[in-house]
């Protein structure tokens, strides 16, 4: 039932619920019915989640706000499956959420930005996807993702990228810059991916903190933390958030509001 749900799911909101049931699989060995479903295994869960290593790195525990996220889509699960007569009573709101935990986001300056762009990289083909990403606001997995026939220029008004819409699965045109359009190399077949090769593992992230202690950035940057930056120059330099908000696809603007609380406190800092 819950990998039904996930499958209904699109894009980056369907990576997310898709690890949440690998999680979920491996907890429970894949063997969890209906009938087993409690308030004590819910908790055991939520312990389980912020106690667990992370998939994507053995040597780490899982970020409490991944924890946050993948018992979430629990939460929603026995909410759906409540509506729909699979429990007879609604275990959803007898279990407490995870509490989200204030997180740091860390961007670049506009000097870091440049400074990058002018040191070299092991890794040429991460250092284009995480430029890229820091001018358009793009996610790893939708850059990963991007195939040449989502690609379009238009006369007078630039280039774009064409994302389909989830609900109306009308096409939705996100502008992009030239100097963003200018990293992405020779158009290729409309199928083919604009990034192939592009991959994420703990081998590519030493590339990665690499070039930035090159670039003498002390910061503790990750590939996410060009997509912050993205938000925090839009802002920085005028851009409303409503704007910003569209742009990042966040569903609710308060999502996009962390970003002005960030840019408030740069502002004090700057008067200081």
């Amino acid at each position: 039932y819950f990998k039904t749900l996930a499958d209904k799911r699109k894009a980056s909101n369907h990576d997310n619920w898709v690890s949440a049931y690998n999680y979920l699989e491996t907890f429970t060995k894949g063997n969890l019915k209906f009938a087993d479903l409690n308030e004590k295994f819910c908790n055991e869960f939520k312990e389980y989640l912020l106690t667990t290593k992370s998939n994507k790195s053995s040597k780490t525990t899982l970020a409490q706000n991944s924890a946050v996220s993948y018992f979430n889509k629990l939460k929603a699960t026995l909410k759906q499956a409540y509506k729909d007569g699979y429990l007879q009573s609604d275990l959803n709101a007898k279990i407490e959420p995870v509490k989200q935990a204030e997180t740091r986001r860390n961007f670049l300056t506009i000097e870091e930005l440049n400074s990058l762009v002018k040191t070299e990289c092991n890794n040429p083909l991460l250092k284009r996807a995480a430029l890229f990403s820091a001018l358009t606001g793009l996610r790893f997995s939708d850059i990963k993702n991007l195939v040449w026939g989502e690609l379009e220029y238009i006369e007078g008004n630039g280039y774009f990228i064409k994302f389909k819409q989830q609900k109306t699965k009308g096409v939705e045109m996100m502008p992009i810059s030239e100097q963003a359009y200018s990293l992405l190399g020779e158009p290729k077949e409309a199928n083919e991916k604009v990034f192939e090769g592009l991959i994420y593992s703990a081998y590519e992230n030493k590339h990665l903190a690499k070039w930035i202690g090159l670039a003498g950035i002390e910061k503790d940057i990750t590939f996410h933390c060009f997509r912050h930056t993205f938000a925090t120059l839009q802002l920085s330099k005028g851009t409303d958030i409503y704007t910003v908000s569209k742009m990042l696809g966040h569903r609710e603007l308060k999502t996009t509001q962390i970003y002005a609380k960030i840019i408030d406190q740069t502002k004090r800092e700057a008067a200081d």
